[in-house]
């Protein structure tokens, strides 16, 4: 983990921590179905976020347009696809001809797109201020996971990027030799085959060179690794996980979205 900002302190919290504090309230969420207790969990996210994530202009337009934007669509769709028999008794919002939208309607489709909207914003809360390897790493430090399955899952995780970077190079190469196979749809898909054996190919070295430097490593030869890079499970990682339960477990009581019997 890097250094950052106390206005950036999300990023300095071990990754554990912002999975346990958020875990089971996104769990619980997957229950509710009122209005209040998912819009309660949107506003602590999108708090979090704005406050303790160190943001760019494409994350901040995702934050503030995208996902609202999503959650009306799921809503409108929700809505229009809800049995109408089921909410006959509700207040008609809208009718064309036959067919009528209840308020019902709306109340279920938003209620399932703000439940969904939640779950995505506090997963944000980690996702945006977590890295990778430092999840590998605490998993690994915290949670004893088996560090042959932690850092293979890295190396695989790390393949990503470097398709991305082998996909670039060979697209430069075909456009320096004059391959372009034309415009449209067609010539793209056609372009797209020609990317394929060139990045398998790449991806094989890839793999045999991460292969060999593992076993110059005597990698999987012990059970426990050093570590140079550590990932400490300090006090603030403890305060943040309990504030984080506290503050779910408030917003469960006090909007209470179950109906006992």
């Amino acid at each position: 983990m890097t250094a950052t900002s106390r206005r950036q302190f999300l990023h300095a919290l071990n990754p554990l921590a912002k999975i346990a504090g958020f875990a089971p309230a996104m769990v619980l969420l997957v229950f509710v179905r009122d209005l209040a207790t998912p819009v309660a969990f949107l506003v602590l996210a999108y708090a979090l976020i704005l406050v303790g994530a160190r943001l760019t202009c494409r994350l901040l337009a995702l934050l503030l347009l995208g996902l609202p934007a999503g959650m009306l669509l799921i809503g409108v769709g929700f809505s229009l696809w809800v049995d109408a028999g089921l909410v006959a008794g509700s207040a008609p919002v809208l009718q064309i001809g036959d067919w009528t939208l209840y308020s019902g309607a709306l109340l279920i489709g938003f209620a399932t797109a703000l439940r969904l909207g939640s779950i995505i914003a506090l997963a944000l809360v980690g996702g945006l201020t977590t890295s990778g390897p430092d999840l590998v790493r605490a998993s690994v430090q915290q949670l004893r996971v088996p560090y042959r399955i932690g850092y293979t899952a890295l190396a695989a995780f790390r393949f990503v990027p470097r398709f991305g970077h082998e996909l670039s190079v060979i697209r430069a190469a075909h456009r320096v030799r004059g391959y372009h196979g034309g415009r449209g749809p067609f010539a793209r898909i056609a372009r797209g085959w020609g990317y394929i054996v060139p990045l398998l190919a790449g991806a094989i070295r890839h793999a045999e060179r991460v292969a060999l430097a593992m076993d110059s490593r005597a990698f999987g030869a012990h059970s426990t690794r050093t570590e140079r890079h550590l990932v400490p499970f300090r006090t603030r990682d403890t305060v943040f996980t309990v504030a984080t339960l506290l503050a779910s477990a408030a917003i469960f009581v006090v909007s209470f979205p179950w109906q006992l019997p």
